[in-house]
C-alpha cells in the first residue's frame, strides 16, 4: 500500500478516536450568579457589595451515610455540587448517580470540592440504607448522601436550590420532589450553575465550571 495512503488512514483512525474531547474550559471567564427559579444569569462583579445580600443557601442539618452530622459547617470554604435522589429510584437516579460518580472521580483528591445528595424519601433512606447504597456505588468520603427532615429537604430543593422546573406552580410536602438537576454552589453559598445530571456533556461542562470557580478568591 502506498505510504501516503497508509499514513492518511492512521491519521483518520486517530482523529476518530479523539473526536469526543473533554471540555476543559468554561464558556465564560467568570460564572454568573442565580437567585430565582427561572435561572436567569446575573452578571455581578467580583467582590461587589451586591453579593453580600445576594441569594444564599441557608443553614441546614442532616445526617450522612456514616451517621455524621452534615451542616453548612461541613461545606465551609468548599465548592459543592448538590442533587436530589432516592436509593430505590428505578428511573433517572441510577444515571444521575453514575454521572455524579464522574465528578467524584475527577475531584477525589481535591478537598476543596464536595458532593451532596439529598434523599427525597428520608423515611425510607435511613442511615443504614444510605450506607448500603454508598458501598454498592463505591461512594467515597467527598460525597455525602444525606437524610433528615422531609420538609427541610423539600423546602431547600424548591425554595433555595430551585431544582424543579414547574415555575409558578405551588407544591406542598405531599407533592413528590423529583429532578435530574445538579446545582453548583460556591464558597459563599451562592448558586453558580445548574446542569442536567442525565447528560454527560453537561457533566463535563460542570467539571470545567468547577475548575473556573476554583480560581476565584472571593470570601465574605
Amino acid at each position: 500500500m502506498n505510504r501516503f495512503f497508509l499514513t492518511l488512514i492512521v491519521l483518520i483512525i486517530v482523529s476518530c478516536k479523539n473526536t469526543k474531547k473533554e471540555i476543559v474550559f468554561s464558556r465564560v471567564a467568570n460564572l454568573p450568579y442565580y437567585d430565582e427559579a427561572s435561572f436567569t444569569p446575573k452578571w455581578i462583579a467580583a467582590k461587589s457589595d451586591a453579593l453580600t445580600s445576594f441569594h444564599q443557601i441557608p443553614n441546614f442539618n442532616f445526617t450522612n451515610q456514616d451517621g455524621e452530622k452534615i451542616t453548612q459547617k461541613t461545606f465551609e470554604d468548599k465548592i459543592y455540587v448538590t442533587d436530589f435522589f432516592f436509593t430505590t429510584c428505578p428511573g433517572i437516579c441510577p444515571k444521575m448517580t453514575t454521572n455524579m460518580a464522574i465528578l467524584q472521580k475527577e475531584f477525589i483528591n481535591d478537598a476543596a470540592v464536595l458532593l451532596l445528595s439529598h434523599s427525597v424519601t428520608p423515611t425510607i433512606d435511613s442511615v443504614a440504607q444510605l450506607k448500603k447504597y454508598a458501598l454498592d456505588k463505591n461512594i467515597g468520603k467527598n460525597w455525602h448522601l444525606v437524610t433528615g427532615d422531609k420538609k427541610e429537604i423539600y423546602d431547600l430543593g424548591r425554595q433555595f436550590y430551585f431544582v424543579e422546573e414547574d415555575l409558578g406552580i405551588p407544591k406542598g410536602i405531599d407533592d413528590f420532589l423529583h429532578t435530574e438537576n445538579f446545582v453548583l454552589i460556591d464558597k459563599n453559598k451562592h448558586i453558580r450553575g445548574i446542569y442536567n445530571g442525565l447528560n454527560t456533556n453537561a457533566v463535563q461542562q460542570l467539571i470545567a465550571d468547577i475548575k473556573t470557580l476554583k480560581k476565584e478568591d472571593i470570601k465574605f
